[in-house]
């Protein structure tokens, strides 16, 4: 491993901070995951330093670059250079009382130090000064092995910080290595204790698993296999069995095509997409049932699974405590994804609205993903890509020609039904048939006339969801 002092900010910034420790006589080495992943060659996002620096040590050398986060475990906070660095003193914790924060510290050497954190690959310890990898864990062997392993008692590691389970199947799942078998056992173990973990903290892990992961697929296995899926996931593990018919879907049960998905999903791919392709079927885990056909056959089919779907996927981010604008997001894509087959039929109006949506982007994602991962018929996909290139010389959804002012010129009362005949108005232009701002105008007004009732022309059908 080569941590080199170069331009690159992060690097250049931790490098000053450390020379300055030592240079006042204090030890001071960068810890953790930046030795870890330097040593694995990936790129390193953010450096920890410990040192045998007291706080007010650290606060002393830095003064007016500091602020005190977690002073109270040693850990002082500095700015150098627009990059922000975790500075703690090497600590040895005493007892955990609340999952997660220890009752008390006493300031250790680097050895000790490395004994109170999670995993050996994150024990490990390099000093610039010298050049020098220390590894008190056993850390740089189990980098080779590419295995993730609790540094001592496992047990009392998860019972420690019980976020530390998600974290292990994370580590496994996004650098591709195995768990070590005492180590999984313990998290098996201890896995009810993942309750008490809040639900911010337990989202955090658990997207950075689907969206960094490049088989997102290894951490849920991994997680259901451990019993932790079911703790905070529990209709995502319901639908590990859960049947499809097979002439949709050869691949197998819902859990398989799932996981099939999430492991072709781009590189780039946000939350949103990870979440959307996660709960898209999350549904026919509570709709799907064998019937008898006309013909007498047993035939498996979920009525009703988008709509299903998509409430399940609703409560699911809200017990995640997740951003109304994700959730949003997601339902849309779920309630969506069983219309791609109505496209043709849809009316030119209704069309234009659903290809206009500022999810559909990711709804041709999922939708290719979908098909990719099952019946592999691709027309669907072609048909909305085509409509696409069609529209691709003026706006899908252009500006519309009618507004509510100009209905209230029209002699319309003022109230809820203007916004109706705006919306209705719209949907004539998005059809076609009429060419001009006065022809629309004329059309409605001669439809208000008449007596109709100002609804909306056409909206995305109700999908077929019984697959």
């Amino acid at each position: 491993m080569e941590f080199v002092e170069s331009d690159a900010p992060l690097t250049t910034a931790a490098f000053k901070i450390v020379r300055r420790l030592t240079e006042s006589g204090h030890q001071a080495l960068l810890a953790g995951g930046c030795v870890r992943d330097a040593l694995l060659a990936r790129p390193v996002k953010d450096i920890d330093i410990a040192t045998s620096a007291r706080p007010e040590q650290v606060e002393a050398l830095f003064a007016g670059e500091t602020y005190a986060v977690g002073r109270a475990f040693g850990v002082i906070v500095v700015k150098q250079d627009g990059c922000v660095f975790e500075v703690a003193t090497f600590r040895a914790d005493g007892e955990y009382r609340d999952g997660r924060h220890p009752a008390a510290i006493c300031y250790a050497d680097a050895a000790a130090d490395a004994q109170r954190r999670d995993f050996t690959i994150n024990g490990l310890f390099f000093d610039p000064t010298s050049r020098e990898l220390l590894d008190f864990v056993g850390g740089r062997e189990d980098l080779r092995n590419r295995l993730v392993r609790a540094i001592g008692d496992p047990v009392a590691r998860f019972t420690e910080d019980r976020l530390r389970m998600l974290r292990l199947v994370r580590f496994a799942a996004v650098l591709g290595f195995e768990i070590d078998l005492a180590t999984a056992r313990a998290a098996a173990a201890c896995a009810e204790g993942l309750r008490q973990v809040s639900a911010e903290r337990i989202a955090q892990e658990f997207t950075r698993m689907l969206v960094e992961a490049p088989r997102p697929s290894v951490a849920l296995e991994w997680l259901d296999r451990l019993g932790l899926l079911r703790q905070f996931l529990p209709e995502v593990a319901a639908l590990r069995g859960v049947p499809q018919p097979p002439e949709y879907h050869p691949e197998g049960d819902v859990w398989t095509h799932t996981l099939m998905m999430l492991d072709r999903m781009p590189a780039d791919r946000d939350a949103r997409l990870a979440y959307g392709v996660l709960l898209h079927d999350v549904g026919k885990g509570q709709t799907t049932c064998i019937k008898k056909d006309k013909a007498g056959n047993h035939v498996v089919r979920s009525p009703n699974h988008v709509a299903v779907g998509a409430a399940i996927a609703h409560d699911i981010l809200i017990r995640l405590k997740q951003p109304a604008t994700l959730r949003d997001a997601v339902e849309a894509l779920v309630r969506r994804h069983m219309s791609f087959p109505e496209l043709p039929r849809m009316r030119p109006s209704t069309l234009r609205r659903f290809l206009g949506a500022p999810t559909f982007p990711l709804d041709l994602t999922l939708h290719r993903l979908d098909v990719t991962c099952s019946s592999k018929d691709f027309s669907l996909l072609r048909f909305a890509e085509a409509k696409l290139a069609e529209f691709a010389s003026e706006p899908v959804l252009p500006k519309p020609w009618i507004l509510g002012r100009d209905l209230l010129a029209m002699g319309m009362e003022p109230g809820p039904d203007i916004g109706r005949w705006v919306a209705r108005a719209y949907d004539h232009q998005l059809d076609g048939r009429l060419v001009s701002q006065q022809a629309l105008l004329s059309c409605i007004l001669d439809e208000w006339r008449a007596g109709v009732t100002p609804e909306r022309l056409g909206t995305p059908s109700d999908p077929a969801d019984t697959r």
